[in-house]
């Protein structure tokens, strides 16, 4: 917990991958991933600026354990851009799987960012690929509006959500993880390790009842 945090017209909320695949009864569910969704939509209220991400895979996508004969899922394979874990097929492009949450009301959402795309690479990051140089363009985007604060919840915390943090405060923004509007797959530690890592990155973790929108006009 900290003190209230004031939401103002240079602030961001980003939205990680509220997407059916990865809610109950999904590909790859995370547990519990669908009850951030009023959360999320509470929250969002609070900022004039809101942007969502989707995970937007092509079929046979690298990442993917079909896609390697004889590998099971969790398993971790080398490919060319390092370390990758296999998943379930997931988020697969125009797959009902692909769409964001029905439930999830956030109408004044001025973007939806694509990632994952790519078939021989996969994007946990909104910043940037799973090579960690190719970027997205949204560091661009938000300095170009001028957005100076980058507020995160949504899915997984220990993959998505956390690369895209970390990656924001490596553009040099400054970063808040929602904890309380976040959901972990927490594969093998991943859980502890996404905060030990988030904290040494500089990254604020609060709950949500601390954000107030600023009613200044300002």
């Amino acid at each position: 917990m900290t003190d209230h945090i004031v939401v103002d017209r240079r602030d961001a909320l980003l939205v990680v991958d509220i997407q059916n695949d990865f809610c109950p009864g999904g590909r790859l569910a995370v547990p519990g991933g669908d009850e951030v969704i009023p959360l999320i939509n509470r929250v969002a209220r609070h900022f004039s600026h809101v942007l969502l991400t989707q995970d937007w895979h092509p079929l046979g996508h690298q990442s993917f354990a079909s896609s390697h004969q004889g590998r099971r899922v969790g398993e971790v394979i080398d490919v060319a851009y390092g370390r990758q874990v296999l998943w379930p097929d997931h988020c697969v492009q125009g797959t009902p799987g692909a769409e964001l949450c029905a439930r999830l009301q956030v109408p004044h959402a001025q973007l939806v960012l694509r990632k994952g795309y790519h078939g021989t690479i996969d994007s946990y990051s909104a910043f940037y690929e799973n090579d960690r140089r190719t970027p997205t363009g949204l560091a661009g985007y938000l300095r170009e509006r001028n957005l100076k604060r980058i507020f995160l919840v949504g899915l997984a915390l220990d993959f998505c959500v956390r690369y895209s943090a970390e990656d924001a405060r490596r553009e040099g923004f400054e970063v808040v993880v929602i904890g309380d509007g976040c959901r972990a797959i927490d594969m093998d530690g991943s859980v502890n390790e996404a905060r030990v890592s988030l904290e040494r990155a500089g990254v604020r973790y609060i709950h949500s009842d601390s954000v107030e929108q600023d009613r200044s006009g300002s």
